[in-house]
């Protein structure tokens, strides 16, 4: 019977020493920076590590305490082998995960993961985890028999998920979809941890697959508002690709983790993944990836007040955007096309409070995008209909809300309606005495109610 008691790690405690629980999360994060990693421990962590509710770091964790404690190893430190915790039988009770709390980009939150990617282990057989790569039955599901090796058609199934998730999030956005794709993420994880894979270059592909999956159904949860279920999974995503060796993993997760971090107003942070990306990315060949992770930088610095960094990260992105497309370009920048550089581009100028320029590259952006994209098309009309309120063009700004609430039938995404909403906002107090707002302002009342 496996017991349902956590026990203390003592080992642990005792390297804690005099310092307090938060002191020695300093330490921890100033040794993370030394080494090039990104965590943000806090004194939560350290108290769940104590308890011995953390049996086993995640890998990001592993290489900062081994960093601090030169010569050591996890048993050293009080933790389990990291065997005896991931696909190997039933967890414990005093495993299962507590509601992540942490602020952006958090990598103490992947234990978690570990944990639910457990559960779907049963007794070493990857069966119920594979059955689960399907969303609905919008994708192909695959049933293995215990014990069986992991081979292309289950490496097949995790890559076919991600571009059905990505193919779903583009028509629909990510409010109905984030559930249902973590189903499939669990998936891709119990079948990464079985490690029943013989072939060097099916491993790689599981590895990228699930780190894709990862980021995918982290942009749904950022895009339906769920910012901390986001951070977790990229994260996860960031670990995967470190562990894998994976540049062009890498550089999508910080791409990820910088628009994260820009949209939940921690902008220096923003900044700091972007370059991380670009680094990712040097060996990588992509042109079009680089002007991607500029542009994140470029949002980052808007909001910072940097404008002549903005203005620096602008123009090279423009530079290697114009070198064209590439035969390295990863699958998963389909998006990035002329369009979506003139929407990022138009929130820069909105961070910086230049509305009016602003305005005018959403204006282009709008009328560049491929109707296909559906919620990038209401994302764009949603960003000019804030940038022409702020602007002060409040006629044009209603029509273009119009636009945007006939849209949003079809799209959920909390981000959109959020954007909207601050239009809304500085729109309401100029609605007296123009029936076109006052039109608008009432449909988005009634849509909100």
């Amino acid at each position: 019977m496996v017991s349902t008691r956590a026990v203390p790690n003592l080992a642990f405690r005792r390297l804690r020493g005099q310092r307090s629980a938060g002191e020695f999360a300093a330490a921890v994060r100033r040794s993370a920076r030394e080494i090039g990693e990104q965590v943000a421990c806090d004194a939560r962590y350290i108290g769940r590590v104590e308890s011995g509710e953390i049996r086993c770091p995640n890998y990001a964790y592993e290489r900062v305490f081994l960093h601090m404690f030169p010569g050591t190893n996890l048993v050293d430190l009080g933790f389990s082998p990291r065997e005896s915790v991931r696909g190997r039988g039933a967890p414990s009770t005093a495993d299962a995960p507590s509601s992540p709390t942490s602020p952006l980009l958090r990598s103490d939150t992947d234990e978690e993961c570990d944990v639910l990617r457990r559960v779907f282990m049963t007794s070493g057989s990857t069966t119920m985890a594979a059955a689960s790569l399907g969303l609905g039955g919008m994708a192909a599901s695959v049933s293995l028999p215990a014990q069986r090796r992991v081979g292309e058609a289950e490496v097949h199934a995790v890559e076919k998920a991600v571009r059905q998730i990505r193919l779903l999030d583009d028509r629909h956005g990510g409010d109905g979809l984030y559930r249902r794709a973590s189903q499939p993420l669990r998936a891709a994880y119990a079948l990464l941890d079985s490690g029943t894979s013989t072939r060097r270059s099916t491993a790689d592909r599981l590895h990228s697959g699930a780190g894709e999956l990862a980021i995918s159904v982290g942009w749904l949860a950022h895009d339906s508002g769920r910012f901390e279920d986001a951070r977790s999974h990229y994260a996860e995503a960031l670990a995967t690709a470190r562990v894998a060796g994976d540049h062009a993993l890498e550089a999508h997760a910080f791409c990820n983790a910088s628009f994260l971090a820009r949209d939940t107003g921690r902008s220096r942070e923003s900044v700091r993944a972007a370059e991380a990306g670009l680094r990712a990315a040097r060996p990588l060949g992509s042109p079009r990836l680089v002007a991607l992770l500029s542009l994140r930088e470029a949002g980052g610095r808007a909001g910072l007040g940097d404008r002549t960094g903005c203005e620096r990260a602008l123009g090279r992105a423009h530079t290697s955007f114009g070198q064209g497309p590439a035969p390295s370009d990863p699958e998963w920048m389909s998006f990035f096309r002329e369009a979506e550089l003139e929407m990022l581009e138009a929130q820069c100028w909105s961070a910086l409070g230049d509305w009016s320029r602003a305005a005018r590259h959403a204006r282009r952006a709008t009328r560049l995008q491929d109707p296909h994209f559906t919620r990038n098309l209401a994302l764009y009309r949603a960003e000019l209909t804030m940038d022409l309120a702020r602007a002060g063009l409040a006629e044009e700004a209603a029509a273009t809300g119009h636009q945007v609430l006939d849209l949003l039938d079809q799209v959920r995404s909390s981000r959109i309606r959020t954007m909207l909403a601050a239009a809304v906002a500085v729109l309401r107090p100029r609605g007296r005495g123009s029936v076109d707002i006052t039109d608008f302002l009432d449909r988005h009342g009634t849509a909100s109610a």
